[in-house]
């Protein structure tokens, strides 16, 4: 459980993880960018010791930075290991998202490798997460975009609170090992920049290298870029993409060239890039991709010239988000869904409820709409709209929700409300067990789903009660909708080899405008105990 004081540890670890994180982006040269690594785990991640091992062209792995020890650094820094000695280290072991832990009771099987290592001997641990002198921990950096080069290994050692990392611990080092990731592929990228820089400067061609190095910049960045034209009939036309973006789109710099982002955007997305400002303008929408699926993405717009008083282009940067929206969108669904069936739960389900009733029921509304057109003799415009208010609200054209007539079948169709009470759920969790009753609540769960219609709602209320929100039904459909669930609910159920049975009461109610959520829920509820009682009574008679 979490302790009370536990929320401003991370905070104040964020704090200093987001000071070292700065550092990364201001160190000069890739040297500095490696050391200011390694010391910002020392610094920001509570870590006694900390190693950075680059990879080099050929494909082995240097040991560039460390920090921690003097004594340390001075016996390993230089030293390379091989590629296929890291690859393996980097496969075994425990993995912890991205990162890797091998514990000291595997380690043994390393001693004869030619990874450059420093640890000392130590009693076994005293207690479950304590840390060993020779457990090893290493967060992979990886480049960006999808073919996961690998650009290094960061490797950590003795954490100051003397226990292996909790979740917590362990996502701080993984987001650590992107950002360093990230700075190392800016510095390399800077380093690239700067020769090309010398060499246009010693040829005396200012004007060419501040193009070149443009240029560079713009095709080798790891992230989307495209320049497209401002002003004219061709407004906001692709001129140019470089190859993230292409490749993160599937599509070849020619056919890009065709489009502009407008024409690739998701049609639900439109309005928020054209709410995008050109200058400093930042969105989040979706781009479609040549096989017609599509990709979030953050996009962030800057304006530039071609020359002093030449065009003005749009900059824009294309960074992929597809992982963090998934990852929102998870986290949303969890927020508004059972977790045992996967079905909307009670907060879900009276969101759905209270998105479809107003306040005003039908009656009232009529009426407020015969008196307003009285006052203005008629008075609607030609496109069929109101251009009134009632009650100081105005019209918003909000289709009613009313309830048919359970006594006279006039054809009205409304919003129906099945509340379902399990009967014998009880005796089911009391003899067999917690397990089978679950197993019980989500085959009937994929019952009732498969029961009704595309477009209708089955949320689980909490225990063994679910509700079901059927709209366009009258009393009669609903009646035989719920026949149709009963009957599909009190087949056996099959769970570990036995069959189960359970009943099923259902209670009709309907959402009216003018009625609130609970009062709703309550309607139906009460009419299912009615229900229930009425056909207890008669198992009693037939008894």
């Amino acid at each position: 459980m979490e302790t009370e004081s536990e929320p401003y540890v991370r905070l104040a670890t964020l704090r200093q993880l987001h000071r070292v994180v700065a550092d990364l982006n201001t160190a000069r040269s890739l040297a500095d960018t490696l050391q200011t690594v390694a010391d910002g785990v020392v610094a920001g991640l509570g870590y006694e010791l900390a190693c950075v091992n680059l990879v080099r062209p050929d494909g082995d792995l240097v040991v560039a930075a460390f920090a921690g020890s003097a004594a340390a650094e001075a016996l390993i820094t230089g030293r390379v290991g091989s590629r296929e000695s890291w690859e393996r280290r980097l496969s075994m072991g425990e993995a912890w998202g991205e990162l890797r832990f091998i514990p000291h009771t595997e380690g043994w099987v390393l001693i004869e490798d030619d990874v450059p290592q420093w640890h000392t001997e130590g009693p076994d641990p005293r207690f479950e997460d304590e840390w060993h002198p020779q457990d090893r921990l290493y967060a992979p950096m990886y480049a960006s975009g999808g073919g996961r080069e690998l650009l290094g290994v960061i490797s950590v050692d003795r954490p100051r609170n003397g226990r292996k990392p909790g979740p917590w611990g362990q996502e701080a080092l993984q987001m650590y090992a992107s950002q360093a990731a990230i700075a190392i592929s800016n510095a390399r990228l800077r380093a690239n920049m700067q020769r090309a820089l010398v060499r246009l400067e010693r040829e005396q061609q200012a004007l060419r290298a501040s193009e070149e190095s443009f240029r560079q910049a713009f095709e080798y960045a790891p992230s989307g870029m495209a320049i497209a034209e401002m002003g004219g009939d061709q407004h906001g036309r692709l001129l140019r993409t470089n190859d993230a973006l292409c490749r993160l789109l599937g599509r070849p710099a020619s056919a890009m060239r065709r489009y502009s982002f407008a024409d690739l955007v998701h049609p639900e997305d439109v309005g928020t890039l054209l709410r995008t400002s050109a200058e400093g303008g930042r969105a989040e929408l979706r781009l479609g991709r040549r096989d017609g699926t599509y990709v979030w993405v953050s996009l962030r717009n800057s304006v530039v010239a071609d020359t002093a008083d030449g065009p003005r282009f749009l900059l824009t940067h294309v960074e992929d988000i597809e992982d963090r929206k998934r990852h929102e969108l998870q986290l949303a669904h969890r927020a508004s869904h059972d977790a045992l069936t996967g079905l909307p739960n009670s907060a879900e389900l009276r969101a759905r409820l209270s998105a479809r009733l107003c306040e005003r029921p039908h009656a009232a509304y009529a009426s407020d709409i015969e008196s307003l057109d009285a006052a203005y003799d008629g008075g609607f415009g030609t496109d069929g709209f109101a251009f009134g208010a009632v009650g100081g609200r105005p019209y918003d054209h909000h289709v009613h929700t009313i309830a048919p007539d359970d006594e006279i079948d006039d054809g009205t169709k409304g919003l129906a409300v099945l509340f379902c009470d399990l009967d014998g759920f009880k005796s089911i969790n009391d003899r067999f067990g917690h397990q089978t009753g679950d197993a019980v609540l989500v085959e009937v769960a994929r019952r009732l789903t498969t029961g009704v219609r595309d477009g209708d709602t089955v949320a689980r209320l909490g225990g063994d009660e679910f509700v079901v929100l059927a709209d366009g039904l009258g009393a009669a459909d609903a009646a035989d909708l719920a026949v149709r669930l009963r009957n599909a609910i009190i087949l056996p159920i099959r769970v570990g080899g036995r069959g189960v049975r359970v009943g099923a009461s259902f209670g009709i109610g309907w959402a009216s405008c003018g009625m609130s959520v609970e009062e709703v829920l309550q309607s139906a509820d009460q009419r299912m105990y009615v229900e229930k009682r009425s056909r207890a009574k008669v198992h009693r008679r037939a008894g």
